[in-house]
C-alpha cells in the first residue's frame, strides 16, 4: 500500500476538506496530482492554507496539471499579461458575486474546476460558502426527483431586467454591460452525471433563466424550491480566508456564494479555470449551446501558443 502524500482534514460533514503538507509552488509528482484529483471528487472543494510562495504563474502551472486552461472569462477582461487569470478586485470595483452559482453554466461546457487564490483579504468578513449539489439531489423527495430527472433548464449570462435589483450603481451597470457584451445561452439537464464519480448532481444556480416547458412564473417558483435543497446549511461549507489561501472546487458538483459583508475593505482574489466537458443527462443526452460559441474561451492555449 502507498501512503497518502498529504493529510486530509474534513471541514464540514458533507463537503470540503483542508489539505495539509503540500506547497503548491513545488513540482508535484503525477501521483500527488492524481491523489489531489481523487480527493477533489470526493470532497468537492479543497482548501490549501498559506500558499505564500504561489504566484499567478504558479497558480496557472498547478491548474494545468488537471487539464487544459480556459481563458479568464468568456466576456470579462483578464489580468493584464495573464489571459488565463480573472482578477476579482472586489474591494475596489464592488462587482460582488454574492449569489449562488456554478461557474459559467451559461456556456455548453461549464468548467471542470476553479482555483481561487487569496491576494488581499479584509480583516473581517469576505468568507465564501460552497454547496454540495450531489447531496442536494440525494435529499430531494421522490416526486421532485421524478420531475428533475427529465427536466432541462436554459442558462444565460443575460440578465432579466424585469426582475431583480434596481438603483444599480454606475459601476455595476457598466459591469453588466461588459458581462453581457456577448450573450450566451445554453440548454443543460437539471441533473447531470458526474463524469468521474458517476454521481448525480443538480445543475442550477444564478444563471438559470427558465425551465424548458414551464412558464416564467412556474420556473421561478420551482427554481426557488430546488435551490433551497442546494443551499440548506447541511450541504454547505464556509471558508474564512487568510492571505495566501487557495480553494480548488469541482465545478461539476458544487455551487458557491461570496459573502459581501466587508464594505469598502479590500478583497482581491484571482481565479484560474480548467476546461470542462458537455454535461450528460441521466438518459445520455448532452447539453447544447443555443447562443454563443465557447470555442475561443476553451481554446485559449491553442490561441496563445
Amino acid at each position: 500500500m502507498t501512503l497518502q502524500p498529504f493529510e486530509v482534514r474534513p471541514v464540514a460533514g458533507r463537503i470540503g476538506a483542508e489539505i495539509l503538507g503540500l506547497d503548491l509552488s513545488d513540482p508535484l509528482s503525477d501521483a500527488v496530482i492524481q491523489a489531489i484529483r481523487q480527493t477533489l471528487v470526493q470532497y468537492k472543494v479543497l482548501f490549501f492554507r498559506d500558499q505564500h510562495e504561489l504566484d499567478s504563474e504558479g497558480q496557472i502551472a498547478f491548474a494545468q496539471r488537471f487539464g487544459p486552461i480556459t481563458a479568464a472569462h468568456p466576456t470579462l477582461p483578464p489580468l493584464p499579461d495573464r489571459p488565463e487569470v480573472l482578477d476579482l478586485n472586489y474591494g475596489k470595483n464592488h462587482g460582488y458575486a454574492n449569489y449562488w452559482h456554478t461557474d459559467v453554466t451559461f456556456i455548453d461546457t461549464p468548467v471542470l474546476g476553479s482555483l481561487l487564490r487569496a491576494v488581499e483579504i479584509p480583516p473581517v468578513g469576505g468568507d465564501t460558502i460552497w454547496a454540495n449539489t450531489v447531496t442536494a439531489y440525494d435529499d430531494l423527495p421522490a416526486p421532485l426527483k421524478t420531475l428533475v430527472n427529465s427536466l432541462w433548464a436554459i442558462h444565460s449570462n443575460a440578465y432579466d431586467y424585469t426582475t431583480g435589483a434596481t438603483h444599480l450603481s454606475d459601476y455595476f451597470k457598466k459591469y453588466r454591460e461588459t458581462f453581457e457584451s456577448k450573450v450566451f445561452e445554453t440548454r443543460h439537464p437539471v441533473v447531470r452525471v458526474h463524469p468521474e464519480s458517476g454521481e448525480k448532481s443538480l445543475v442550477l444556480g444564478g444563471f438559470v433563466r427558465r425551465f424548458q416547458g414551464l412558464s416564467q412564473a412556474e420556473s421561478e417558483d420551482l427554481l426557488r424550491t430546488l435551490q433551497s435543497y442546494v443551499t440548506r446549511p447541511e450541504n454547505t461549507v464556509r471558508w474564512q480566508w487568510r492571505l495566501g489561501d487557495v480553494a480548488f472546487w469541482d465545478n461539476r458538483a458544487t455551487q458557491h456564494y461570496a459573502i459581501a459583508d466587508y464594505g469598502d475593505q479590500p478583497r482581491r482574489v484571482q481565479r484560474v479555470t480548467i476546461v470542462g466537458d458537455l454535461p450528460v443527462s441521466l438518459d445520455g443526452q448532452h447539453s447544447t449551446a443555443l447562443k454563443g460559441d465557447s470555442a475561443a474561451y476553451n481554446g485559449l492555449l491553442a490561441a496563445v501558443s
